[in-house]
C-alpha cells in the first residue's frame, strides 16, 4: 500500500488521484469527515479530482454516513479492512490519503483497542432475537463466565457486543500487522501553510460553503450536532445562529485551521518518532515530480 497524507491545504487528493491513476490504483480516504453525505465543501471532498483525464478514479470511505452520526476510529478500522480487500480483490493498490493522523495512525501502527465500541448496527439485528436466540449466538463466541449475562437481555446483548469485538479485534490486528506501507508527507513550510489555508478558505466560502452549513441546519439536524463536526461547522452555525458576526466567523475560523494544521503536523512527527517512516516531499515541487519521487521508492 501507498499512504499519502500531510496537512491540510497541501494537494494530497489531487497527487494520490494521479497516482492511482498511473498505477492503477484506488483510494481509501483518511478523513474523518469526509465519510458524512452532503458534508462536501467544508470537508474539501473536492470529488472533481478524483476524474484524472476522463477517468473517474475508484474511492472508498467517503459518503458512507449521514450528517448526525458520530463515527469513530473503531468503525474507521473495519471499513478500511473491507475497502483494502475489495481493492485487493478488484487486482489494484490500495492508497491510503488523507490528514486525520490519528486514523492513518490507526492502521499504519495496527491499534489494538482495548475496549469494545457500541455496535448500533450489532444491536439493531440482536433487537429481534429472542432471548434463547439471543443465548445460543453469545455460546458461538464466547464462554459463558457470568451467568447473570443470561438473565438480563441489556448485559446479553453488550456480552454478545464484548464477544464479537474481541474476536474481530483479534483477527484485524492480524490483518493490519500484514500491511505493509510505503509513506509519503506532503510538505510546506508554516508560511506558506497559511496562506494557503487562507486562499482556499476564501474559495470555499465563494462556494457556498455558508449555504451548505444552512442546508444541514434546515435538513434537521441540530445546533450541537454541527458543531460536533468542529472547524468549518462549527463557527459557520455559531454565525447562523445569531452567536458570532460574519467577520468574527471568518477570523475565529481561519485562525482555528491554521491552528489545526499545526495540530496535524504535530501528530505526523510524533508518529515518526514512534517508528512509522515517513518519506517527505516538497510541496513545491510540481505534481509530476512528486508522480516520480514516490514511484522510485514504489516496488512494481
Amino acid at each position: 500500500m501507498i499512504t499519502i497524507l500531510g496537512p491540510t491545504a497541501t494537494g494530497k487528493t489531487k497527487l494520490a488521484a494521479k497516482l492511482a491513476f498511473l498505477i492503477g490504483g484506488e483510494i481509501i480516504s483518511a478523513d474523518s469527515r469526509q465519510v458524512y453525505r452532503g458534508m462536501d465543501i467544508g470537508t474539501g471532498k473536492d470529488l472533481e479530482d478524483y476524474i484524472v483525464e476522463g477517468k473517474q478514479i475508484p474511492f472508498h470511505l467517503i459518503d458512507i454516513h449521514d450528517p448526525g452520526y458520530e463515527y469513530n476510529i473503531f468503525e474507521f478500522q473495519s471499513d478500511f479492512h473491507d475497502a483494502y480487500n475489495t481493492i485487493k480483490n478488484n487486482g489494484n493498490i490500495s492508497i491510503m490519503s488523507g490528514g486525520s493522523g490519528m486514523y492513518i495512525d490507526s492502521i499504519l501502527r495496527a491499534y489494538q483497542m482495548k475496549e469494545a465500541p457500541l455496535n448500533k448496527r450489532l444491536r439493531k439485528e440482536l433487537l429481534a432475537f429472542s432471548p434463547d436466540d439471543l443465548i445460543d449466538r453469545l455460546k458461538s463466541v464466547s464462554s459463558l463466565h457470568n451467568t447473570t449475562d443470561i438473565t438480563n437481555p441489556d448485559r446479553l446483548i453488550r456480552a454478545i457486543e464484548i464477544a464479537e469485538a474481541e474476536s474481530s479485534s483479534k483477527a484485524l490486528l492480524k490483518f493490519l500487522n500484514g500491511i505493509h506501507s510505503i509513506n509519503f508527507g506532503i510538505f510546506y513550510e508554516r508560511k506558506q501553510i497559511r496562506e494557503y489555508i487562507s486562499k482556499r478558505l476564501d474559495l470555499r466560502l465563494g462556494e457556498g460553503m455558508i449555504d451548505e452549513v444552512r442546508n444541514l441546519l434546515e435538513s434537521g439536524l441540530k445546533e450541537e450536532q454541527l458543531m460536533f463536526y468542529g472547524l468549518e461547522y462549527k463557527y459557520i452555525t455559531m454565525y447562523l445562529v445569531g452567536e458570532i458576526s460574519k467577520g468574527e466567523m471568518y477570523e475565529k475560523l481561519n485562525t482555528a485551521i491554521h491552528q489545526f494544521a499545526k495540530k496535524q503536523m504535530t501528530w505526523f512527527r510524533r508518529m515518526e518518532k514512534k517508528g512509522v517512516h515517513i518519506n517527505w516531499i516538497d510541496g513545491n515541487l510540481a505534481l509530476e515530480e512528486k508522480i516520480s519521487l514516490i514511484l522510485q521508492k514504489f516496488p512494481r
